[in-house]
């Protein structure tokens, strides 16, 4: 079926907005219009705004029975029952009623450090509340303009039409990908993506495309600043005027110059800071308790109202702020606070867009502004990071752009739009640059991003620009060439040439090139084993200012001015082109950006072009987020000098026998010995290292069979050369080769072998899924029961049981947490039994302060690998809490630490306990002269220094694995 439309979608995080335009049937093009989407506005009543909010509600069962949409569509994988509410009428419910709201689904979508695929939304609801996943959520707002779209054009269907799905421009590759998964399973297949900035200038383009150059007159470069409702994005733009020479009506030539980093920091934040101030008047100045978390979502939907009250024309001088009672006391139990215009304006326009400096950099520091699980910008003046933007884009010398465009829904409000035109003419020596008038900023990227394809097809104005960021492959680890001095044939124009601590890297894909284009890395090869999985770490550039480099050049680059993109990986295997153990293929890499927007990568053999490997990025985490990391496959002698021989070492007592003399017992005892002879201690392996040695050891898995000794020595270096189970993009895959072990137990029935199987499942759990980590559980708890219980009756005994003793299940249960909150609560009350004075078999000190130390490490707020959704309820780690406290914490030292853990402040209230519990927690730290550092998690929000991180794990980690809170 031929394409009757070109659509574009704007998909928003406070509204989706669907504009289109006809296609005739000899290619002309009608006017670009808006799509009214179909959704309730109130229980029963079917409208068609021009805007869908985009949030869902998830109605509890029999209410609002009669709310379901006439077509009853809902995006794939959403189960929730009754079906959820999607626009209006969700927006209004979920500002009545706590905890059943979602909300910011696309700020999750760039969130790392949460599981996006993961149903964790509504952020803090109780169990009664069905949760879905940010991509799910996305998918389902989409779904509702499908449904709506088709039931209007019934011969047109939306998956058949030209596409065009707009995104922030600071949306990195995996945001990126999971945006295109969301269309995907909403039913609309592959749309191009462009970024908004680009479309809300688009859209100003089309507007004045008959008049293009008079409206450009005098204007060199523009600025597009987009602030809507979670993100802030800066975009520039060159214009180049038409020669003097030039026939009439030749159009200026428009390119994209440069976009901004990811910034979390729009609407939403301001909402929050006038939720805060809200929450202390109705708290009495902090004389109440905190509200919950729901019960503040509820209060930010009432304070985003009243901000667009305040702040529009002939704004009344003040609002009431109600937020209603719960329960029987819905009307009865309500509760008001005034906001005042003046101080209303005063706090949005001077705090989040404040007269500073040009040279001004942002603040750092974590603010109070961290809710609902999400990390949102640390400093919050807009215009301090429009300045870095500025100063990152701008060579020495060139002009500040001399027009702006402002997008996206905080301008409506003209205090804030006046504000930064201000801001713009102090840099500007007093000159205010021309602000070119965005009519209605709600929707001017739904229709930008319709003048875009009309425009690839040649009929409008286009905008030049290409990839947004030039991506480099990472060939150094960051710091690792600080002792070492540059190297020759490096680009003499890299942001850090000549710098004796530069990371040295590739150009990959230059910032410009065009959609479409293939770029092969003719001049680097790299050989890459078959069937071991290759892994190669990417970054784009921060700010780059002047021409990009050229395809293939090495570049040494100051590592603060790299941001990380997901690795990418692959496993060559054996049978493609060679089935011998050792076999290589040596390959090139070739970078395209797709025409629909998103980064493609391949390696290619060299020898045979048809032979083609995808490379795909690493989406789900199984850890924290990696920092940059070296991409490049290295050689082993590169790795560590004498790494061969430690291999040579490890094949002699693992590998093939033929023809070798057998190793004598002794020589097996010590290889371990032999390799930190050889490695150094083994406290220093770096994680490349260590991974290599693994996968050394994978490949002779086999040989630990010969005895008992063979199987203990393998099980102790293979767990700790793959601890904690994440931190290199192929450990996903490492786990899922050494979990097909798991079933079949130990070959030896030894007791130092057993101890060393549950050793290797500790070290490597945080890379488990949860799947996994539950069968880990049926073990712990039969191995616990049998030791505990003698002779009483047990549950069928899991397959392959590898007996353990209570030290080795403690410390394994610790390790679970990707186990669901209900089953960690379980195991917490069992830990602390022996401790509240319930009699058990073998207790000590010793066992105590292990439970004790097992007990802080699954009930932290800040999970050590696990998804932030899946800690334990505030409220069953508050009780935890109470129990700790009646400990005498001199004579039981762990206490402290498994109260700080417990206790930890992370910022978002739906993890934290109460003030007056931390505050009981503080006065005990540091009554019982408890590390200064423990003082410091639950009195502020911090990051754990190298010490802390060796408490928590139980033991170091490898150099160059570093932890993100």
């Amino acid at each position: 079926m031929a394409a009757a439309f070109v659509v574009g979608i704007d998909l928003g995080t406070t509204h989706t907005v669907v504009a289109s335009a006809p296609l005739g049937e000899r290619g002309e093009t009608g006017e670009i219009t808006l799509f009214g989407i179909d959704q309730l506005v109130a229980p029963g009543e079917l409208g068609r705004p021009a805007l869908l909010p985009s949030v869902r509600y998830h109605p509890a069962p029999g209410e609002l029975s009669e709310s379901a949409l006439p077509w009853g569509e809902r995006a794939a994988g959403d189960a929730t029952e009754p079906p959820a509410l999607i626009g209006v009428l969700a927006r209004q419910r979920g500002g009545e009623v706590p905890g059943r709201l979602v909300a910011s689904a696309k700020s999750w979508l760039s969130h790392p450090q949460a599981d996006r695929l993961a149903a964790i939304l509504p952020w803090g609801a109780d169990d009664s509340v069905a949760r879905v996943s940010p991509v799910t959520a996305s998918a389902s707002y989409l779904a509702q303009v499908r449904a709506a779209w088709n039931r209007h054009h019934p011969d047109a269907p939306l998956e058949r039409q030209r596409l065009v799905l707009t995104l922030p421009a600071s949306f990195d590759e995996a945001a990126r990908a999971l945006t295109l998964q969301a269309a995907r399973e909403a039913g609309l297949p592959e749309p191009v993506l462009l970024e908004e900035p680009q479309a809300a200038f688009g859209d100003w383009v089309w507007r004045h495309r008959d008049h293009l150059a008079e409206a450009l007159a005098g204007v060199r470069r523009v600025l597009v600043c987009d602030v809507g409702g979670g993100t802030s994005d800066f975009t520039l733009i060159d214009v180049e005027p038409p020669a003097a020479d030039a026939p009439a009506g030749t159009l200026p030539k428009l390119r994209r110059r440069a976009v901004g980093q990811h910034l979390m920091l729009g609407g939403d934040n301001m909402d929050l800071a006038l939720a805060h101030l809200a929450e202390r008047r109705l708290s009495g100045g902090g004389a109440a308790p905190p509200l919950s978390g729901a019960r503040l979502s509820q209060l930010v939907a009432r304070c985003r109202v009243a901000k667009e009250t305040l702040l529009a024309e002939a704004a009344p001088e003040s609002v009431a702020v109600t937020l209603l009672g719960g329960g029987a006391k819905l009307v009865g139990g309500a509760r008001s606070v005034t906001l005042g215009r003046d101080e209303v304006q005063a706090l949005l326009v001077d705090g989040f867009f404040p007269r500073v400096p040009f040279e001004v950099e942002p603040q750092r520091a974590r603010t109070a502004l961290v809710e609902f699980g999400l990390p949102y910008a640390s400093d919050a003046a807009v215009t301090r990071h429009l300045a870095a933007f500025l100063r990152r884009s701008l060579l020495p010398g060139e002009a500040l752009p001399d027009a702006v465009l402002l997008n996206g829904g905080v301008f409506r409000a003209g205090q804030l739009a006046a504000r930064l035109v201000e801001v713009l003419a102090d840099w500007r020596g007093g000159a205010a640059p021309r602000l070119l008038q965005n009519a209605d900023p709600d929707v001017a990227v739904a229709r930008g991003a319709v003048a875009h394809a009309l425009a690839r097809q040649g009929r409008g104005p286009c905008i030049g620009g290409g990839a947004a960021r030039t991506v480099v492959l990472l060939l150094d680890e960051p710091g690792a060439a600080s002792s070492r001095r540059p190297r020759e044939g490096g680009d003499p124009r890299s942001p850090a040439a000549g710098r004796s601590d530069a990371c040295r890297a590739v150009c990959l894909l230059p910032r410009g090139t065009d959609a479409g284009r293939a770029l092969a890395l003719d001049g680097r090869t790299f050989r890459l084993r078959l069937g071991q999985p290759v892994r190669f770490h990417l970054a784009s550039l921060r700010g780059e200012a002047g021409p990009p480099p050229e395809p293939g050049a090495l570049l040494d680059l100051d590592p603060e001015a790299l941001h990380p993109l997901p690795p990418v990986a692959t496993v060559i295997e054996a049978g493609e082109g060679s089935s011998a153990r050792g076999a290589s293929v040596t390959v090139r890499l070739e970078a395209q950006l797709s025409e629909i927007g998103v980064l493609a990568l391949q390696a290619v053999a060299v020898d045979d072009t048809h032979r083609r490997w995808a490379l795909d990025f690493q989406l789900r985490t199984s850890g924290p987020a990696d920092a940059v990391q070296p991409a490049q496959a290295l050689t082993d002698a590169q790795i560590a000098p004498r790494l061969p021989e430690a291999i040579a070492a490890i094949e002699r007592l693992f590998g093939a026998r033929a023809g070798e003399s057998r190793p004598a017992p002794k020589e097996i005892k010590q290889l371990r010995q032999t390799l930190e002879s050889l490695l150094g201690p083994r406290e220093g392996w770096a994680r490349p290292l260590a991974r290599r040695l693994f996968d050394v050891l994978w490949q002779r898995a086999r040989g630990r069979r010969r005895s008992a000794d063979h199987e203990r020595v393998w099980l102790n270096l293979a767990g700790w050369c793959l601890r904690p189970g994440f931190g290199d993009p192929l450990d996903g895959w490492r786990l899922g080769q050494l979990w097909t072990i798991f079933e079949a137990g130990v070959e030896h029935r030894d007791a130092q072998v057993a101890i060393q199987w549950w050793t290797l499942w500790r070290r490597v759990a945080g890379g488990l899924d949860e799947a996994a980590q539950l069968r880990l559980l049926d073990d712990f708890g039969y191995n616990l029961q049998a030791a505990e219980h003698p002779g009483a009756p047990l549950p069928p005994k899991p397959p392959g049981l590898v007996q353990g003793g209570h030290d080795d299940m403690v410390r394994l249960g610790a390790t679970l947490e990707r186990i669901p909150p209900e089953h960690k609560a379980e195991v917490g009350d069992w830990l602390l039994a022996p401790l509240q004075g319930e009699t058990v078999a073998n207790a000590s000190p010793e066992r105590d302060a292990l439970r004790l130390w097992a007990l802080g490490r699954l009930g932290a707020r800040q999970p050590f690998h696990g998804s932030v959704h899946g800690v334990v309820p505030a409220e069953v780690a508050a009780r935890w809490i109470d129990a700790l406290l009646a400990l005498d914490w001199r004579r039981q030292r762990m206490a402290a630490f498994a109260a700080a853990q417990l206790a930890r402040l992370t910022g978002d209230r739906v993890r934290d306990l109460d003030a007056a519990r931390r505050a009981q927690v503080l006065d005990r730290l540091a009554a019982s002269g408890a590390a200064p550092s423990w003082y410091r998690m639950v009195d502020e929000v911090v990051q754990l220094d190298a010490a802390d991180e060796q408490a928590l794990f139980g033991e170091s980690l490898p150099p160059g694995l570093v932890l993100v809170d």
